[in-house]
């Protein structure tokens, strides 16, 4: 069945009519402070809420054992997945005629940084204006709650969708991507993925690799009375990554870019995102920990960048004067996520592409992210196509996270019409 100027219209119709449902279902999930490792209220409530819209729910866990060899593998931060599950809704229509989606999203939240530079406690949802707050509302709660009222959407305007649909809420987004490993090789599999990962209504065409690894200092104690009598880790740790921002340097240089990443002002993107150590105030500090995620581009074989960053090591203990002395043992734990590149006259991003317009009268911008998504998992080992497009967020990562209402509701039209195009549509009976 092909949907009708009128169809359309009392579709995107229903959509508005959920409004306040779809803001106390966000504000609701928001609330649920779904840390790492502490996923799983929040995912209960998803599985509520997949239930509430007659989906047949099924929970999959993470076995690292069996997913360890599996390419896009990453080594976990925490160890334990017990009561971390995904959590999956599934949609089967009686015929099918039109072809099958997967919507995915993340349940993970980053932590908050210091809870008193919030206006409202992070886990508060709250609105101003046209903005909803809370930690994860924009990253990505939204494209969740957006995904099942597109659905319900439907529903309202008693229409079916013709073809399956896979719902996802899927855990370690935001550091391995292992819960949607695990789904794909659950087995779930579709025509194509859309996650409503929180990009400003662009249209995601790539994304770069992200690494994470952990580097060990561990240098030489000594009395401040004489400094130089010991090797300061904590100094060499700094000593180190100086020398791995030289290649994050190289890599931003325009010869040395993915076509891609072109017009981009700054891409690649290093990071010393945590550090440790010492142990005494007036003692030459002995071992120190860092924490440092680096970006990359689509195509550079993983193996390389260990190499890289291996060789980086030793060059900064021959070299730089803060690391005399001291000795680097590296780690890859987290993300070890390979870029990838989307085809951007694929059906699937025409689609979307044409019903942004006729949602919100504007052509679509591509967008090649500097970050990762679940995507990869995916374009790059399920031979699925798949891209990201979510609403307005800003400061996600940061303080005062929020998120678009307005544009939180044209994703969630655009989503209700692409079910409508791309699966076809049946009258509910």
């Amino acid at each position: 069945m092909t949907a009708t100027d009128k169809t359309r219209s009392k579709l995107r119709q229903a959509v508005h009519a959920r409004r306040d449902q779809i803001l106390s279902d966000l504000g609701e999930l928001v609330a649920h402070p779904s840390l790492l490792g502490s996923e799983h209220s929040a995912q209960q409530w998803m599985a509520q809420k997949y239930q509430s819209m007659g989906l047949n729910v099924e929970k999959v866990a993470i076995d690292v054992e069996k997913l360890r060899d599996k390419p896009g593998f990453s080594p976990p931060v925490i160890e334990s997945y017990d009561g971390r599950e995904n959590i999956v809704g599934l949609y089967q229509p009686q015929k099918q005629t039109g072809k099958s989606l997967i919507l995915n999203g993340h349940i993970d939240v980053v932590p908050t940084g210091p809870a008193e530079l919030w206006q409202q406690p992070p886990f508060t949802p709250h609105v101003i204006s046209d903005w909803f707050y809370g930690r994860g509302a924009g990253d990505m709660k939204a494209g969740l709650i957006a995904s099942c009222h597109a659905f319900e959407a439907l529903c309202d305007a008693n229409l079916m969708p013709a073809a399956p649909i896979i719902f996802q809420s899927v855990v370690e987004e935001e550091c391995t991507g292992n819960g949607a490993l695990a789904c794909l090789h659950a087995g779930y599999r579709a025509d194509c993925a859309i996650i409503p990962e929180p990009f400003n209504q662009t249209l995601m065409t790539a994304q770069l690799g992200v690494m994470w690894f952990q580097l060990t200092v561990t240098g030489s104690p000594a009395h401040v009375l004489d400094t130089s009598a010991g090797s300061n880790a904590i100094e060499a740790a700094y000593g180190f990554f100086d020398t791995l921002k030289e290649v994050e340097e190289i890599w931003n240089q325009p010869d040395h870019r993915h076509a891609a990443y072109g017009a981009h002002h700054h891409p690649v993107n290093f990071n010393l995102g945590k550090i440790s150590g010492g142990e005494w105030a007036s003692t030459v500090p002995p071992v120190c920990q860092a924490d440092i995620r680096i970006g990359f581009y689509p195509f550079m074989d993983l193996a390389k960048i260990h190499t890289i960053i291996e060789d980086i090591a030793q060059s900064a203990r021959d070299n730089h004067p803060a690391c005399k002395g001291a000795t680097f043992d590296i780690t890859w734990r987290g993300f070890q996520a390979e870029g990838c590149v989307m085809d951007e006259n694929h059906p699937m991003m025409q689609t979307i592409g044409r019903l942004h317009r006729e949602v919100t009268g504007n052509t679509i911008k591509n967008y090649a992210s500097t970050a990762t998504t679940d995507a990869r998992f995916f374009q790059i080992y399920g031979n699925i196509p798949a891209t990201c497009y979510g609403p307005k967020a800003e400061r996600i990562h940061g303080i005062d996270e929020r998120v678009s209402i307005s544009s939180l509701m044209q994703v969630t039209e655009v989503l209700a019409l692409f079910m409508t195009d791309w699966c076809a549509i049946t009258s509910r009976s």
